[in-house]
């Protein structure tokens, strides 16, 4: 882009303004305090990227780097490297987005609220063509980022979850499917539905949240039937194993976040044959 600086320039931390609305999560955990410690031993090696806030003086507004300033500011930096873009807001919109959407990591909820973001821009920019305009964004957001429309769209009905919902399809409590069915809920049905996730223990399975969106439609759906339709048994309220994915991250790290299932069963075959080895040797040594 032209009018990209050659060269960061170091700017002062309290001249930027995180970007409003900024679909990434930028969470004080372990990545983050390793993040911290690089900083202060290194120094910010990637710049962050910034544009020039309109009717202030000296101002930006972040583009990219949240997680990166963040860590600047808690390691006492007074200053990050910054290359500045003189970009439009919904440009910046589309920018920030792309820089963030490929992580190998990224919330159901970052992605909602980052689609939705970079197809309001694309919209915007769009809008002297009306409908075609409109039409022309879905299409060039699906071709952008690998995505069908359907899909796109589906994920932007995420956004209209409940935090506490939506909270749950991060840690992967509800699935993207059920996440989305329950989206149609108005929010004081799925308030009524958060009070018997919590008092039955148990989350929705796609049939009963699919059930649900269709009773909403017909003006159907009460607390009591929230209730009674998770009182009914599903596949996910028969007890499980669970293991945080760290964990196993740690024992195994080369295998693929889909294929623990399978190393976990064989793990505990191969374990369970060792046990009934080491039982035969006892039995013998008697």
């Amino acid at each position: 882009m032209n009018n990209k600086l050659k060269s960061p320039v170091n700017i002062p931390v309290e001249k930027i303004r995180p970007f409003e609305g900024h679909p990434y999560k930028v969470l004080d955990n372990d990545e983050m305090n390793n993040l911290i410690e690089s900083i202060q031993q290194k120094g910010v090696i990637s710049p962050v990227v910034v544009r020039p806030l309109e009717n202030t003086v000296d101002e930006y507004e972040l583009i990219s780097g949240h997680r990166r300033l963040r860590a600047s500011v808690k390691a006492g930096l007074e200053t990050v490297p910054a290359l500045i873009y003189a970009v439009s807001r919904d440009e910046a919109a589309i920018m920030l987005v792309d820089s963030n959407l490929h992580r190998e990591h990224i919330l159901p909820s970052e992605k909602a609220f980052a689609y939705k973001l970079k197809l309001e821009a694309l919209n915007h920019q769009g809008k002297t063509f009306g409908q075609l305009g409109q039409k022309y964004s879905r299409d060039l957001m699906a071709e952008s980022v690998d995505e069908s429309s359907r899909q796109i769209h589906r994920y932007i009905r995420l956004t209209y979850l409940i935090p506490e919902l939506l909270e749950l399809m991060d840690e992967d409590k509800i699935a993207f499917s059920v996440g989305v069915e329950l989206s149609f809920l108005d929010e004081q049905m799925q308030y009524d539905l958060l009070r018997v996730i919590e008092e039955q223990e148990c989350t929705p399975s796609y049939s009963q949240a699919w059930h649900m969106h269709k009773d909403f439609n017909a003006g159907t759906l009460t607390a009591e039937s929230i209730e009674n339709t998770l009182a009914s048994e599903k596949p996910n309220q028969k007890p499980m194993c669970k293991v945080p994915i760290e964990k196993l991250q740690k024992i195994a790290p080369k295998v693929k976040d889909k294929d623990f299932e399978d190393f976990v069963l064989k793990a505990c075959e191969h374990y369970y044959k060792y046990l009934q080895k080491q039982r035969s040797r006892d039995r013998d040594a008697r």
